[in-house]
């Protein structure tokens, strides 16, 4: 017997359960170079993670846990948990999970390929019908050669089907029920019957999908029904001129001498905009002016909070978000805002600048599996593309607090409150993937010079505590097992 192979084999047992005991620390494992030394010579060596199994000569296995992201070199959110409340925490992080998905109809993007040369002819997408109200799916057909006779069938899971006008002799079977046969010796025929199809949901949801599987001998379809309830739009008059197009908001605490001076900024440029203002100091100040809103918070809600607030009294088409400590100058021009709002209506967000200072970002996200959840890094000064049609603007995914938005596209989105001093990145966060962001240069505003506030930079720099709250949260709101600003 070789006592020393199996001594070496005992000895890497004994290193792959420390590895494993320090990869449920860390978050991932790595296999050293001084275990493949233990090994015999020409031993294929796996490298293990929470995440992935992978062969390295012969590529990746598929794994039911697999994620396709890493931790490495993040932030991990799951350290900034009490240990004693982890175990609980993620039971209810991935129920929320779950029924998030189950909301959000996440699960329903299956991928559908379609079969080379099929003979089906079937509508791939733009099938949308109310729910629990009958449709005639567009398009159905057959196209194959001569044959003694020709059969289809059909089948769904949310709905029913039917054939409307069946006549004596069609030979149509299963009708009103989700699985439905129809047969005939006449291709012609058949097709007829084929564009009279009905479906019709059985399950009221207001939006949902349901799958149609339609075969033919050894040929099958797959393809998507959109069930949803017609939405009634939410319109903005933008009136004749800027101010009726545009307010301007802002959130201030402690800084009332720096908000009059933004004020008065403005109304040399804008003598009648509205300007709306929402205020959580601890001895607020009276605040007054033409065509201006002063809110007055309990003390210290937070920045979110406050935006909130400010954003839920705007009537206009626009919102112009302004720091208190902000001053309009020659270079601010809503109205260069405005125009390419206007000429690119999918655009939610436009950015400018503070001074020179034309901050920007991208969001590189990986979902990572349902397990563990995703990995988010912000990539500072990255764009996405030029904005067609205009020099100097570009998609991404944040801006610096000085930008135009669609009032409609801030509030499906929000600010969350419980972001309280240390808080940006976060909205942006929570629209990606809903939010069409750009940054344009040579639209900017001033910011007025630093005054000596110890009070208030007492609240607005809080400590590290704050920063690994924050993160605790990321970790459960976000479904993010690591995140790196």
């Amino acid at each position: 017997m070789n006592y020393s192979f199996l001594l070496k084999l005992f000895l890497t047992g004994l290193c792959l359960t420390a590895l494993g005991i320090y990869s449920i620390q860390s978050g991932f494992l790595d296999v050293t170079d001084d275990i493949r030394r233990l090994l015999p010579s020409g031993t294929r060596l796996l490298q293990f993670s929470k995440q992935r199994v992978y062969d390295r000569n012969i590529g990746p296995f598929p794994s039911k846990n697999r994620s396709s992201c890493s931790c490495k070199g993040y932030a991990l959110n799951a350290q900034n948990v009490p240990v004693d409340e982890l175990e609980d925490l993620q039971r209810r992080r991935s129920e929320e999970y779950r029924q998030y998905q189950l909301r959000m109809g996440t699960k329903m993007e299956s991928l559908i390929l379609a079969q080379p040369n099929s003979p089906l002819q079937y509508p791939i997408q733009g099938f949308v019908v109310a729910p629990l109200a009958k449709s005639v799916i567009p398009g159905l057909a057959l196209h194959a050669q001569k044959r003694r006779l020709y059969k289809v069938s059909l089948s769904v899971k949310k709905g029913v089907l039917s054939v409307e006008d069946v006549l004596d002799g069609d030979q149509v079977e299963g009708q009103g029920q989700s699985n439905l046969t129809i047969s005939s010796s006449s291709r012609t025929h058949l097709n007829d019957l084929l564009s009279r199809v009905t479906y019709t949901s059985t399950i009221y949801h207001v939006k949902t999908k349901d799958l149609v599987n339609f075969s033919f001998e050894d040929y099958e379809a797959i393809f998507p029904v959109v069930i949803k309830r017609s939405s009634v739009p939410v319109l903005y008059d933008p009136g004749t001129d800027i101010n009726s197009q545009v307010t301007i908001t802002t959130k201030t605490f402690l800084r009332y001498d720096e908000l009059n001076v933004l004020i008065n900024s403005i109304r040399q440029f804008y003598p009648k905009i509205k300007i709306i203002i929402a205020d959580d100091s601890l001895e607020p100040q009276n605040v007054t002016g033409f065509n201006l809103e002063h809110y007055i918070m309990p003390p210290a809600q937070g920045w979110f909070a406050g935006r909130n607030l400010a954003i839920s009294q705007v009537t206009t088409k626009y919102i112009l978000w302004v720091d208190d400590d902000y001053i309009f100058n020659n270079n601010t021009r809503i109205e260069s805002f405005v125009e390419i709002m206007e000429k690119v209506p999918e655009l939610d967000v436009v950015g400018g600048a503070v001074g020179r200072n034309q901050f920007f970002f991208r969001l590189q996200y990986e979902e990572g599996d349902e397990e563990e959840g995703g990995c988010l890094r912000r990539l500072h000064g990255r764009r996405i593309q030029s904005v067609p049609g205009f020099d100097g603007c570009f998609f991404v995914d944040g801006v610096v607090n000085y930008f135009l938005a669609r009032t409609d596209s801030v509030r499906r989105v929000g600010f969350d409150p419980f972001l309280k001093r240390v808080a940006h990145t976060e909205f942006f966060l929570d629209g990606l993937g809903d939010l069409l962001i750009a940054t344009c240069k040579g639209l900017s505003v001033g910011h007025q010079k630093k005054r000596k506030q110890s009070k208030y930079r007492r609240f607005r720099f809080p400590g590290r505590t704050d920063g690994r709250n924050k993160l605790a949260h990321h970790y459960f709101k976000n479904y993010l097992k690591c995140i790196k600003y």
